[in-house]
């Protein structure tokens, strides 16, 4: 073994180490070991530096501008508030994501499945009060095991697909992997619903101990061509909103105070709510509802272009003692007051003729250029930007989905890569006004794109150094003349060198040795080319073994240890499984 390979393999422990124990960030661990490698230049910076151009880590790239899209234009959200509704039990929101996705992947590439999902869970958990940290992980390994299912669920089996293809000319079936991939997916989801669920962590508890004080009023109309017509509070989704209730609705000047669940709404019923002012602003974005001032729609701004910002009334506002419309405050300062906030009382007063005081909360609807200009004015005490999220934009949510079908068909039907059809994807989501330039550039999540194509690269610098082919070549050698010892020896190699370096990596490094274990044991190669494709996907133990495990890993605030917790016992069940069933199926 080489110096330069040792030295790389003890990188590689420290930085493991500075993950599992320390919780020190994956991108400075990752980056930080890169450069050590280039520095001492054991690897020529363009070996080093080859993750940065690799297809797939640009791929995810244009994936969060596609499903910022999706999100940008309310189409994810619809379909997970059907999918999910108003959470009950936990348990039963995590089947309701498994079972799909878990479906969907076997058809789908998982990639961009998982990273159309993330924003739309975030908002729902958020409005919820669900921890994210409790649907993201599940739906990570819900993704990879529906993608082991068939030849293009994942990246993976394409890539060992190829590799058979070249090496013996005979390509998999489309449908082969799911003899095993069925069993596994199926266990899988028996575990996460059983054992698993319950070590997933809770990164919102010590958030949930701080009870927010800044209660606001406020009045929203059903609109003309709201969807909410004919639909009850409670089917609406008004009922359970966190933090939020119903104080009455007012029908016709007729005032009903005790709402009751299943109370129909109609047109122009005008809804009174109060509540937290984080679900204040989750309201405006639900679809069907508008404010219930006219002021909203006199500003020159657009709508979708606007800010929710919150104000506290100055001594000296030229405002103070006024009422909202007397003191024509759109004019004054180029912002709508939405609601007013005092002290947590109730103010029975429409928002125009509240009379302002010092010390009164402002939800404002504002210009983007608002917070900045009125930061440093006597006029208000503070002035805090609360959302900078768009409203959605429904009317647009079809277009988000052709697009993303058409993605999805041109690249299944091999006339586009993955790459190319994201990156088509993601130019058309700008073109059409899916979404802007602005937001599709600030969705993107740069630590995962930097973890992976770090680890491209210490991966590479891996292989070059030869550590990983000595590593591989012991390994596989302790099995002997044992042909089940060999297929335990290929599983367990390509299992650890997913989770170190990535699947993709693993499968093209443990192919060759998978091939020639089964030439000098003299015996059949598909029962080591099938368990390396379905090991080289078993990643649950690490977040950087797998795209959607990275990707899920900071939307989610886990720890490192989080996944080895989860993840571990059910990389053991997928383990026994496989090595059971592929013997039997693809005989020696």
């Amino acid at each position: 073994m080489e110096p330069t390979g040792l030295f790389v393999l003890v990188l590689v422990l420290i930085a493991l180490v500075l993950l599992v124990i320390k919780n020190y960030p994956a991108d400075a661990v990752f980056i930080g070991l890169l450069t050590v490698i280039v520095v001492s230049g054991i690897v020529t910076p363009a070996q080093a530096l080859v993750g940065f151009s690799n297809e797939g880590m640009l791929t995810i790239g244009a994936l969060y501008v596609v499903a910022t899209g999706l999100r940008e234009t309310g189409g994810v959200q619809v379909i997970v508030k059907r999918l999910l509704g108003t959470p009950r039990q936990l348990w039963r929101v995590q089947a309701k994501i498994f079972g799909p996705v878990l479906a969907l992947s076997a058809f789908l590439n998982n990639t961009p499945i998982v990273a159309t999902f993330i924003p739309a869970l975030q908002e729902w958990g958020g409005k919820f009060r669900v921890p994210v940290s409790k649907l993201l992980i599940p739906l990570s390994y819900a993704a990879i095991l529906g993608g082991t299912c068939t030849l293009i669920g994942t990246s993976t089996n394409l890539i060992i697909n190829g590799l058979l293809l070249s090496e013996v000319g005979i390509p998999l079936g489309m449908f082969e992997p799911a003899y095993v991939g069925i069993p596994v997916a199926v266990v899988g989801f028996i575990y996460m619903m059983t054992v698993g669920r319950q070590l997933l962590p809770d990164t919102q508890s010590a958030l949930a101990t701080f009870e927010d004080t800044r209660k606001y009023t406020i009045e929203m109309i059903v609109g003309d061509e709201s969807p909410l017509i004919g639909q009850s509070i409670e089917q609406a989704g008004l009922r359970q909103l966190p933090g939020l209730f119903v104080a009455e609705v007012v029908r016709d000047g007729t005032i009903l105070a005790a709402v009751e669940p299943d109370e129909v709404l109609e047109k122009d019923d005008r809804i009174i709510f109060t509540g937290l002012v984080d679900s204040i602003v989750d309201l405006q974005r639900i679809q069907g509802l508008i404010p219930a001032t006219t002021q909203v729609f006199k500003l020159e701004t657009p709508r979708r272009e606007r800010h929710l910002v919150e104000a506290v009334v100055s001594p000296s506002n030229p405002l103070n003692g006024k009422t909202i419309k007397e003191g024509k405050f759109r004019n004054q300062f180029g912002a709508v007051v939405l609601a007013v906030s005092r002290r947590g009382e109730r103010i029975n007063k429409k928002v125009g003729e509240i009379r302002l005081r010092t010390g009164d909360i402002l939800l404002l609807e504002t210009p983007r250029d608002f917070s900045e200009r009125y930061k440093y004015s006597s006029d208000f005490l503070l002035v805090s930007t609360l959302s900078q999220k768009r409203a959605p934009n429904y009317k647009k949510s079809w277009i988000a989905w052709i697009i993303l079908g058409g993605m999805v068909t041109l690249v299944t039907a091999n006339i586009l890569t993955m790459l190319q059809g994201s990156f088509l994807a993601a130019a058309l989501m700008i073109v059409f006004g899916c979404t802007h330039v602005t937001e599709a550039r600030n969705s993107i999540d740069w630590q995962v794109l930097l973890v992976i194509a770090a680890a491209l690269g210490i991966g590479n610098a891996l292989q070059i150094t030869g550590i990983a082919q000595n590593l591989a070549g012991s390994f596989i050698g302790l099995a002997g003349n044992n042909p089940y010892m060999a297929l335990i020896s290929v599983y367990f190699l390509t299992w650890i060198l997913t989770e170190i370096l990535t699947n993709n990596a693993a499968a093209v490094l443990v192919f060759p040795f998978a091939m020639s274990v089964a030439a000098n044991l003299d015996v059949h190669y598909m029962p080591f080319v099938m368990t390396a494709l379905f090991a080289a996907s078993a990643s649950f133990s690490t977040p950087i073994g797998y795209q959607t495990n990275l990707m899920v890993y900071a939307a989610g605030g886990y720890k490192f240890r989080d996944f080895i917790k989860v993840g571990l016992p059910l990389n053991l069940l997928v383990a026994i499984i496989i090595i059971l069933l592929v013997p039997i199926i693809w005989p020696f």
